[in-house]
């Protein structure tokens, strides 16, 4: 007997001891939304850094095209024979046309293929394929008999593998535009273009081109379609573009105009990048912007994606860490008038100056844009009064037209007190708020927004990324640990979409031979392109949006690090399914129970989407999808309104149930 009252005893103890030491359930109240969750709440944020446009997502594979780089025959090796003084020449016509003012004229005499050429050698090597068409194109001038230009493919070993023959069809002296097509016969990474030069005479060439067939949507002289497809896979809310610190330049000279970037491509005047000189550790002399991916192509990729624009403006400021030259406030009136103008550009009937120039373009219909950001990482009262006599204006003529302001470079200290003073005082739509820090920074601030006021201005958390080093250095890497620290961290953005209201992670693509800044949301080559693990965790978040924020807390308190546990919950309203997110930055396992209150009826079978590796994994071209999300279904109690997760070390789970 005494052996009997022994057993049930100690049972009954190691029960309530496992009672006491079981984690309180965590609780999600369905029946009462905290507040809405905008379709602009997780987008995209594009800037011209690491050959992020030429060299990236514009598909031309000519560098220098145009023969406008501070060395004009940059990119290009001139091929010959044999020497004749003055057979290549850079012309230079800035008082006729300063927009676009070299070429190159090209003298032969009874010349054969292979006696007098140009070679190209692209953006780290142009990417062919096997099979696919390329356009050639070129401006030329010439009088007298044609001088038949040969344009071939090679490959790294110099071999041809695709070849075509231009013969201008016009000899009166003025420029024309031709082109001829071909395919390649094999694929290689690291290509370049090749023109030989046949007859007797002179012609002027420039805008030598080079696309391939697979644009996206098969456009001619469009954008990389994988790029593109990466983008358009995160059904992004909004894509903010063109930078950035771009939009300031280095100086006033050299910052961001967009009505520079519209029209003829051979019209658009280009410019130096200011990253071509930015990193002592990643010289880029070869960084221009030829803008053949400008203003209006942004805002139609925007349309093609189903994002909404938003392009930022300089706002008389350049950037402060490199010149600190601003626009004297008499003279500010001409850059009102562009933001002015770009709503005009973008909204405008076509009976309207810039609305007509849209419709000329091939856009008649107006591409609805409703917002915009004036000056990027901005500070200062100096910035401060500039952006009075900005918001004055558009607000005058444009009274709903929602503007975006920066709250510096720093998420915290006196520069962002200030403004954020400042910025809240003039009511400001949005303010813009970056932070690149270490995973614990991260992790320490997913309740950030929890004190903010609810009925202020909007947040928009314009850039951020988490760095496992210091920024920009090779060692700053795409690990899942910098990923599940942000995973963590906006949690934080969605408990409190009240509040923040757009959030996009930066930079957005990098090539992996010219590349500035690192850690980056996705890395290409010159022939394929792979997301890091941030950016399946920024898909899962854009995904898995919902509409509604719903409360979910663990003893009344939201799970913002307790046992390393960071989670929230949504509501969608379209699927009717609850949605939750849960990220375990725990190095132990752990279970987890979650009651779903104020719900009548559950489906019993749920998706769940994780996201589990080693803190140090990263994704490669090799292994593209070490880390990223898989998919399975899991049960949930019907009757008892609760489900159960097992949560994996380091992990990330989003979890889909229907309600019936």
């Amino acid at each position: 007997m005494n052996r009997i009252i022994k057993t049930v005893s100690l049972f009954v103890a190691t029960t309530l001891l496992a009672q006491a030491q079981a984690p309180t359930p965590i609780k999600v109240n369905v029946a009462q939304p905290v507040s809405e969750i905008q379709p602009t709440m997780w987008g995209i944020f594009f800037e011209d850094i690491n050959l992020g446009a030429d060299g990236g997502i514009y598909a031309e594979l000519v560098k220098n095209r145009s023969f406008e780089f501070q060395k004009p025959l940059m990119g290009w090796k001139i091929e010959r024979k044999t020497f004749h003084e003055g057979e290549v020449l850079i012309q230079n016509r800035a008082d006729k046309n300063t927009a676009n003012p070299r070429f190159v004229s090209v003298k032969v005499e009874n010349a054969q293929k292979g006696d007098l050429g140009l070679t190209n050698e692209g953006f780290r090597g142009m990417g062919i394929k096997n099979g696919l068409r390329y356009d050639f194109s070129v401006m030329y001038r010439q009088s007298g008999s044609p001088v038949k230009v040969h344009a071939e493919l090679l490959d790294a070993k110099g071999q041809v593998i695709g070849e075509g023959t231009l013969t201008p069809s016009q000899t009166d002296g003025q420029w024309h535009r031709q082109a001829v097509s071909f395919n390649a016969k094999a694929t290689e990474a690291k290509g370049k273009l090749r023109l030989w030069f046949e007859g007797n005479g002179q012609i002027d060439l420039d805008m030598i081109s080079l696309f391939p067939e697979d644009t996206w949507k098969g456009r001619p002289g469009g954008m990389r379609a994988d790029m593109i497809q990466k983008l358009a896979d995160l059904k992004p809310g909004f894509i903010r573009f063109p930078g950035g610190c771009i939009v300031e330049g280095f100086d006033l000279n050299n910052r961001y105009q967009w009505k520079k970037t519209i029209g003829p491509i051979e019209e658009r005047q280009l410019i130096m990048n200011r990253w071509n000189i930015e990193f002592a550790h990643r010289p880029a002399p070869d960084y221009f912007q030829t803008f053949g991916l400008g203003f209006f192509e942004y805002l139609q990729l925007a349309e093609d994606i189903g994002s909404e624009a938003l392009p930022i403006l300089n706002c008389g400021m350049a950037c402060q860490f490199n010149s600190a030259e601003v626009v004297p406030m008499d003279q500010l009136e001409q850059y009102v008038q562009d933001a002015l103008d770009l709503i005009e550009f973008a909204n405008g009937d076509i009976n309207t100056t810039w609305g007509k120039v849209r419709a000329q373009m091939g856009h008649p219909a107006p591409f609805n844009l409703k917002m915009m950001g004036v000056g990027n990482e901005n500070w200062g009262p100096q910035y401060i009064e500039r952006l009075k006599v900005f918001t004055k204006a558009i607000k005058a003529k444009y009274p709903n037209f929602k503007l975006i302001n920066s709250s510096g470079t720093d998420p915290n200290g006196d520069r962002f007190d200030y403004l954020n003073k400042e910025l809240r005082a003039m009511n400001a739509d949005f303010i813009d708020e970056h932070y690149y820090r270490a995973p614990e920074w991260f992790l320490k601030n997913a309740g950030r927004y929890d004190s903010y006021d609810r009925n202020g201005s909007k947040v928009f958390a314009g850039e951020y990324a988490s760095h496992t080093n210091n920024g920009a250095s090779a060692s700053n890497r795409n690990t899942w640990r910098a990923a599940l620290s942000e995973a963590a961290f906006m949690t934080g953005l969605e408990r409190n979409a009240a509040v923040v209201q757009m959030a996009s992670y930066a930079p957005l693509f990098a090539h992996v031979e010219g590349w500035q800044w690192n850690p980056d949301l996705i890395w290409v080559d010159n022939l394929q392109s792979f997301g890091t693990p941030s950016y399946y965790v920024q898909q899962l978040y854009s995904l898995n949006k919902g509409t509604h924020v719903l409360s979910m807390t663990q003893n009344n308190q939201p799970l913002i690090g307790q046992d390393s546990l960071y989670a929230s919950a949504s509501w969608d309203k379209a699927s009717n399914e609850i949605i939750l997110k849960i990220a375990n930055n725990n190095s132990q396992a752990q279970v987890r129970e979650i009651q779903l209150d104020g719900v009548k009826k559950l489906d019993p079978n749920a998706k769940l989407i994780v996201m589990q590796s080693d803190p140090n994994a990263v994704n490669t071209f090799e292994e593209a999808l070490k880390v990223s999300p898989s998919e399975k279904k899991i049960v949930v109690n019907a009757k008892t309104k609760k489900v159960s997760l097992e949560l994996a070390p380091y992990s990330f789970y989003v979890v889909r149930i229907k309600t019936l």
